[in-house]
């Protein structure tokens, strides 16, 4: 499933591309989604424009207006497992393919594009709404983005403290932290050196510290990579990420550790792999 720096990635392709256009009219071909496509999808998108296009977590954010005085709409996007947005030039973009559920055209500052959702398993979403993300069910809940000032080692620290399950777990709770899947926890967790079984709640602040330290800096290098590719992800211009290449220990279950070349382990958390070394990790 892609995460924070693979959404990350595909806004700052979209916001390139997309700002001031016009959505002139929408196509949806299968309503089928994670969540069904609301049948005033389309009528309540078609005249607005794209003021702005944010990230929350994993969700992607067009800030919209233009048809209204009252401010506050907004199309709400979540990629799924195998979601991807192409951004298309042109009057006439490429004639359709199976899984292409979704069109926006637009009237952009130079040219007409179309905007266009590819999602073979259709766990992805799509809903429109209007006011303040408070209301919105899908982000009312979340908790701080790792990469802003929220995210402290002390923050951390006093949420856990009746935490007894391992620090991975914690670190994917979207409720403490928002948009750190699996395979950045994984990352983070080898480089802060904190095995992921340990519980949360047994861990210093001092080992905190440390932690957010590491998740931005794994987070942040992941993004100016492209994020990661493993099998379906590709950016707006239907390119790879190419973070993968700088796996220190996931996906890498059996192989030496980079560090100390001791074999990596693998074991499971909630059905998710995780894989950590013995040595480096306490």
């Amino acid at each position: 499933m892609p995460e924070l720096p693979e959404v990350e990635t595909v806004r700052r392709g979209l916001e390139s591309r997309l700002i001031d256009a016009t959505i002139a009219d929408v196509a949806v071909r299968d309503r089928r989604l994670r969540w069904p496509i609301a049948t005033d999808f389309e009528t309540n998108l078609i005249g607005q424009q794209i003021k702005a296009i944010e990230r929350r977590s994993k969700y992607l954010l067009f800030r919209l207006a233009g048809r209204s005085s009252v401010d506050g709409h907004t199309l709400l996007a979540h990629l799924g497992m195998t979601g991807s947005f192409i951004v298309h030039a042109g009057d006439a973009p490429p004639a359709y393919k199976t899984h292409d559920h979704v069109d926006l055209t637009m009237v952009g500052r130079k040219e007409k594009l179309t905007l266009r959702y590819n999602d073979p398993r259709r766990f992805g979403s799509m809903h429109y709404f209007a006011g303040p993300d408070a209301e919105q069910p899908l982000l009312a809940l979340l908790g701080p983005e790792p990469l802003t000032e929220a995210l402290t080692g002390d923050y951390l620290y006093r949420e856990t403290r009746r935490r007894t399950g391992p620090i991975k777990q914690a670190l994917m709770d979207n409720t403490l932290v928002v948009g750190v899947g699996n395979i950045y926890a994984n990352e983070s967790l080898f480089r802060a050196g904190i095995h992921p079984n340990r519980p949360a709640n047994r861990i210093s602040l001092a080992r905190y510290e440390r932690l957010v330290h590491e998740v931005k800096a794994v987070l942040d290098e992941a993004i100016k990579a492209g994020g990661s590719t493993l099998r379906d992800f590709v950016n707006t211009a239907g390119e790879p990420g190419y973070f993968q290449l700088d796996y220190f220990v996931y996906g890498r279950d059996g192989q030496p550790c980079k560090v100390c070349a001791t074999p990596l382990k693998l074991m499971r958390h909630g059905g998710r792999a995780t894989v950590f070394c013995l040595r480096c990790q306490k």
